[in-house]
């Protein structure tokens, strides 16, 4: 009994399996434009939000600026100071009302520990808004 050969006394057979690649084909064409019209749906809901009547709330502008360069030299509002004329300018700041935020501008190349013992003193002394002041980044990047 052979199991395979060029016997030709059989007949062939019709084929009984199904060609499933168009139906493949046409399922991941419905799953793309699914999938390109789902974010449509989210969009869709149209509503009529209230309005309130109330003043927009005023703007706090009052800030302070504390400046620290790569070598640690420190600038209250522009204007070098010590670390000591520093802590007085931070109880000053602090007794203020409305209480202004500190802004940080430091180099790039600056300590974080420097920084941690500025703003643990600034803390310290009462300041309860820090921010700090960053650059853009350009897109040549």
């Amino acid at each position: 009994m052979s199991f395979g050969g060029f016997d030709d006394h059989q007949k062939p057979s019709p084929m009984a399996e199904i060609n499933v690649t168009p139906m493949v084909d046409v399922m991941l064409v419905l799953l793309v434009i699914f999938i390109l019209a789902a974010p449509l749906f989210t969009h869709a809901i149209r509503l009529e939000l209230p309005s309130a009547a109330s003043a927009p709330a005023p703007t706090d502008t009052s800030t302070v600026t504390l400046s620290i360069d790569a070598s640690g030299n420190l600038f209250w509002n522009g204007e070098m100071v010590t670390r000591e004329a520093l802590e007085h300018h931070f109880a000053e700041a602090a007794q203020q009302q409305p209480q202004p935020q500190l802004q940080l501008r430091a180099d790039k190349d600056t300590r974080y520990d420097l920084l941690a013992q500025l703003m643990s003193s600034a803390q310290g002394k009462g300041l309860t808004r820090l921010g700090f002041v960053t650059e853009q980044p350009t897109g040549n990047k």
